[in-house]
């Protein structure tokens, strides 16, 4: 998932002493970065740099040299990094398994090497989540987990990681502002509005802490103890985006951006529906907002003392400006309500791209239609590339994969019949599948591919399940948009639901109606975002055979079971975050899957190759469905949901 935020992270000290050997050669400045991040992580200054003494220009102008110099230099730049990859860990056990003998040169890399998914290599997380400290992926010590938004078995990916990984994102954030200050100037001048938030984290077994690769980077000294930064001076302190609690990390940071209103250049979040929440927070609580601003004290309901204390730092008694908000959300339309609030805004930084594409509508609305950027893509798997040309529409964004980041390869896709709303894809390749994947350089334009990584952290050539469309090149280095999550066919926020998963939801929930003597006929589902936040709908056609009218309270069972029996990250945006909204079951007419069927038949589609979609986001489609619905029913309570991998919690 690409995470949008602008955080420069690298001390200054490092990218002057290192200027030389960055401007002269990419593959010395690239071994410069490795061994020195091998010995000494690049870390944040403790003491801060005044602004006199910070020299925005040249910093900017020697991360714009840097990706001058590693995309045109691209095919050599991996090539040094998979040797260094494959001579670090040379020894560990799974390299030595595959029988690579400490080769580093990339013919036998792939001869050797299997293309994995993460059922391939769980049972070597497992051991490491359980205390086994050899070198079983990765010869440096794994410092923690970070957890997938992504799962298996209804449980998130545990994604290993090493302390020098924070160096090699924080290089990554600091490319971000550098690019964007060619497009939107002066944005030093002024501060940044996002919304950011840590999430649960939980301990395996062996002690390793597992947490979201977010929570990791906010609570490292990276993020908290950041040297000097115009690009990253945020209305929020850090003690509001570190506060645990939901409810008043949001308060808190909403009230400081209300109070610094004139001050902000850039607002975002995350994703896209994480910053409409803020927005739909703001429509609930703008009373009690404006209230502690006209009277210089914050709610009492916002009890951590950190907190409060920060704030306090910030919040002054200003009637006037309390008076504004008051009389701008008063108003009847919240129609541009960002620029209204906060009239300097330049442009709301999240992503929009995949899934996040539904939200566009909405943020236009909100945003009087400011630019949708999206600046960087990354997952917990690894960070991988910026977009160079971040003012574009959110249709056209694309990411330049950064080739110091770690060695990536291609594997083509193709569709079967056009499948509109997600790639399927085998999770096991054949020796010939195996043998189609490309590097970086050899991708052909217009062609899709899944992105497979051979990270410094342990990850050998595994599937890491976005699929991209290779759309242009930045010098020899390939750009990319980014088409989908293979075989996902339902997400709000950053859960993601396949198709099996589904199917097996439902047959557990059907199970209600058997007293009834009822059947499920047929089934679909969407993702509607019209609600904030936004849930899961399924339409229902039933088979009812016996003459016992259903209650309702069999129909909220159907949908609390459904909820039960979906993924962790599911459950967790239902019941802690409060992503997700309760799942919704819309019962429909007899016949309405048969008027579902002739519609796609005359739109073209082959009588004898048509099956039901198992999600709908054709919007022709979804306003028949919900011209033939008769009921609905909402899940009535939140599923269960607790930190950590429920076979943990046995141990």
């Amino acid at each position: 998932m690409p995470l949008p935020l602008y955080i420069y992270t690298a001390s200054s000290s490092f990218f002057h002493t290192s200027k030389t050997h960055f401007l002269k050669h990419t593959q010395h400045f690239l071994r410069y970065i490795s061994f020195k991040s091998a010995k000494t992580m690049p870390e944040a200054p403790k003491n801060t740099l005044k602004t006199s003494d910070y020299n925005l220009a040249e910093k900017n102008k020697i991360s714009l040299q840097f990706i001058e110099d590693v995309t045109s230099n691209a095919d050599e730049v991996q090539k040094k990094v998979l040797e260094e990859i494959l001579s670090r860990n040379a020894h560990v056990e799974y390299l030595q398994r595959h029988g690579l003998n400490g080769q580093t040169n990339r013919e036998t890399f792939k001869k050797a090497v299997p293309v994995i998914t993460y059922e391939d290599i769980q049972p070597d997380i497992n051991r490491i989540a359980n205390g086994d400290t050899s070198q079983i992926l990765c010869s440096k010590p794994i410092s923690e987990f970070l957890t997938s938004s992504g799962t298996s078995g209804g449980e998130r990916k545990l994604m290993p990681t090493i302390e020098e990984e924070l160096g090699r994102r924080s290089l990554l954030y600091s490319l971000l502002m550098p690019v964007m200050t060619q497009f939107v100037p002066c944005l030093e001048k002024g501060k940044g509005m996002y919304f950011l938030f840590i999430k649960s984290e939980a301990k395996t077994p062996g002690g390793l802490v597992a947490r979201p690769v977010l929570t990791s980077y906010y609570k490292s000294t990276h993020f908290k103890d950041r040297p000097y930064d115009p690009y990253t001076n945020y209305t929020s302190p850090n003690e509001t985006i570190l506060c645990p609690d939901s409810y008043q990390s949001m308060y808190s940071q909403m009230l400081c951006g209300l109070c610094q209103h004139k001050e902000v250049l850039r607002v975002g979040a995350v994703f896209a529906s994480g910053f409409i929440r803020a927005i739909r927070f703001l429509e609930k609580h703008w009373k009690l907002l404006a209230n502690d601003i006209r009277t210089g004290i914050i709610d009492p309901q916002i009890t951590d003392p950190s907190v409060r204390e920060a704030v306090m730092k910030i919040l002054k008694s200003d009637p006037k400006l309390a008076d504004f908000i008051e009389a701008e959300c008063g108003k009847e339309s919240w129609q541009g309500i960002i620029t209204r609030l906060w009239p300097n805004t330049k442009y709301v930084d999240v992503i929009v791209t995949g899934t996040m594409s539904q939200y566009i509508p909405t943020l236009d609305y909100y945003s009087n239609g400011l630019p949708l950027v999206c600046t960087m893509y990354a997952s917990s798997e690894c960070y991988f590339g910026v977009n160079l040309n971040p003012i574009c529409k959110p249709s056209e964004v694309s990411y330049t994969l950064i080739p110091t980041m770690a060695y990536f390869e291609f594997l083509p896709v193709h569709r079967n019949n056009g499948v509109i709303n997600s790639v399927s894809m085998p999770k096991s390749l054949n020796e010939k599948e195996q043998q189609e994947l490309v590097d970086l350089v050899d991708v052909k334009l217009d062609q899709e591919y899944e992105l497979v990584v051979t990270t410094y952290a342990g990850l050998y050539r595994y599937r890491v399940g976005d699929v991209l469309r290779v759309v242009g090149f930045k010098n020899k280095a390939p750009r990319f948009s980014f088409i989908c999550r293979k075989n996902v066919v339902l997400s709000i926020d950053s859960d993601k639901t396949d198709e099996v998963e589904l199917q097996s939801a439902v047959r557990n929930a059907v199970n209600h109606l058997i007293p009834f003597d009822a059947t499920l006929a047929e089934y679909t589902s969407y993702a509607n975002t019209t609600t904030i936040p936004g849930h899961y709908v399924l339409f229902w056609e039933l088979s009812l055979n016996g003459s016992t009218p259903i209650p309702p309270s069999v129909f909220e069972d159907c949908c609390l079971t459904i909820e039960e029996s979906l993924n962790s990250v599911y459950r967790q945006g239902r019941a802690s975050d409060k992503s997700i909204g309760p799942l919704e079951i819309k019962i429909v007419e007899p016949g309405t899957f048969d008027k579902l069927m002739d519609y796609a038949i005359s739109l073209g589609a082959s009588i004898n190759q048509y099956k039901t979609p198992r999600c709908v986001k054709f919007a022709p489609i979804v306003e028949l469905l919900n011209s033939r619905v008769v009921t609905c029913y909402f899940s009535p309570k939140c599923p269960k949901w607790a930190p950590g991998h429920k076979q943990w919690s046995k141990n």
